[in-house]
């Protein structure tokens, strides 16, 4: 039977007359012509999700890249650790047994540190007055303190000896001889260095990123294949140094809370606790022998690194990974709490100052004028501690004069110290992004970098002209 005749609106418009099914299609020609235009369709469609699906594999697979800028021991390398805790968290902990033998350099460096005060205390208080080096008016460069050593406590000196030991065999494993790629100085070479903090810092481990120093230590495995949870760990191996840090644990604890080696220590101005890698109020958990690892514990372990580290990983939050080229974005950490101290490179140069040196040559920086920069005012909690002690700010830093010694004002000197050479410096106007933080907690970094994401985001896609 013929189809109606077209109506009259139908025959003014003319795409509805060339689409139009002809006039004399009888109802086999339109049952034909429906299935013809169904399969069309079909494959249209399909075409369209084939095409949808490679764009989104596009975007999943577009490369985000993110740059970690500081100085040492700025918190770079455990910045980089909450974003594999955050996007590649099972490959974070599979990495548990590799973490436990730096936390547990970590403690023994502590303790050798420690030792080393009380063996140069005691030299000193063994050489003649006469014999002191004196200034021009004839005083002692350093007077005699009047601290004294017990037989205890150098007999508790005596019993935790071995735990060197264990330092050289952890330093061994991670630097292995001839490989010439990571950089330690012996201990042997200690005798040549002045004082506990400087031989501190020129014995520290240095590894180098091209080393995969965290294999060393698979063998420490029941199973290479398991989750390296907890009970994937061998705490029976031979190999372990947790037997012997483990059996030094009580006469750690016992070195570490004695009022005259913590007089001691403060006098001669070590501060273990605002140090990297910082165990010692946790050595009855860390140093028992089936220890294991927590994530914060992880995050607070000290390894340092050398040459560039690059980490790859799927974000979960993928939304935001199509809208950036290039670097992204820049992440520069300045260690606030170093306000007091001197680069280990230079004792010539205050930290902090340094810090802000070094954000300068960076926002003025015209290759990175397009680039979004965001300030991390890092080590929040040791800059209050310090502060807290009676540490004073204004000594260190002398344009802060007066002010108040507290954290509120230190930390709003400091932000717009940055804020002001972020503004006079870049290149171009942008956005100053700026964050107090304390990586060593991962929940609260967790919420800043989701927030920074966000609000890079929204800054890009407004850009792009994508929203308004």
């Amino acid at each position: 039977m013929p189809i109606a005749a077209l109506s009259a609106s139908t025959k003014d418009d003319p795409l509805a007359h060339i689409t139009a099914p002809p006039v004399s299609e009888t109802d086999a020609d339109r049952r034909a012509r429906l299935e013809a235009e169904a399969e069309a369709k079909r494959i249209s469609d399909a075409i369209d999700e084939e095409i949808s699906a490679e764009e989104r594999a596009a975007k999943k697979g577009q490369i985000v890249k993110i740059l970690l800028l500081g100085q040492s021991e700025s918190g770079k390398s455990t910045t980089l650790k909450n974003f594999q805790l955050m996007h590649s968290p099972k490959a974070f902990r599979a990495e548990r047994a590799s973490w436990r033998a730096v936390i547990q350099l970590n403690v023994v460096r502590s303790i050798r540190i420690i030792l080393e005060a009380l063996a140069e205390h005691q030299a000193q208080q063994n050489v003649p007055v006469h014999a002191r080096p004196t200034t021009a008016n004839g005083s002692p460069v350093t007077p005699p303190s009047d601290i004294r050593l017990t037989p205890d406590h150098l007999k508790l000196k005596m019993r935790l000896t071995p735990l060197l030991q264990v330092e050289e065999v952890l330093i061994k494993k991670l630097s292995p001889a001839g490989s010439g790629e990571t950089e330690a100085t012996q201990l042997a070479a200690a005798a040549n260095l002045t004082g506990p903090l400087g031989r501190y810092k020129d014995k520290e481990l240095a590894v180098n990123s091209s080393f995969a120093w965290k294999g060393v230590f698979n063998r420490l495995m029941t199973n290479t294949r398991d989750s390296f949870e907890g009970d994937a760990i061998d705490y029976d191996s031979s190999d372990d140094p947790g037997r012997v840090i483990s059996a030094c644990c009580e006469d750690m604890i016992r070195l570490w809370t004695d009022p005259t080696i913590r007089r001691l220590l403060s006098e001669q101005a070590i501060r273990l606790e605002d140090m990297g890698g910082f165990f010692l109020d946790s050595l009855e958990r860390v140093a028992s022998l089936r220890y294991t690892p927590s994530d914060d514990d992880i995050l607070r372990a000290r390894l340092k690194t050398l040459g560039v580290t690059e980490y790859r990983f799927n974000i979960k939050e993928a939304a935001w990974a199509p809208y950036f080229d290039d670097v992204n974005a820049i992440l520069f950490l300045a260690p606030i709490s170093a306000f007091d101290q001197a680069l280990a490179e230079d004792p010539a140069v205050n930290r902090l100052e340094d810090s802000v040196l070094l954000w300068k040559s960076i926002v003025s920086n015209a290759l990175l004028s397009k680039t979004n920069i965001v300030l991390f005012l890092n080590k929040v909690d040791i800059l209050r501690q310090k502060l807290e002690s009676g540490v004073k700010f204004a000594d260190h830093i002398v344009s802060y004069g007066n002010r108040p010694n507290d954290m509120e004002s230190t930390s709003h000197y400091l932000r717009r110290k940055f804020a002001q050479i972020h503004k006079e410096h870049s290149t171009k106007d942008r956005t100053f992004y700026c964050h107090f933080t304390t990586v060593t907690d991962p929940k609260a970094t967790q919420h800043i970098l989701i927030d920074l994401q966000d609000t890079l985001v929204r800054k890009n896609l407004a850009q792009s002209h994508l929203v308004a």
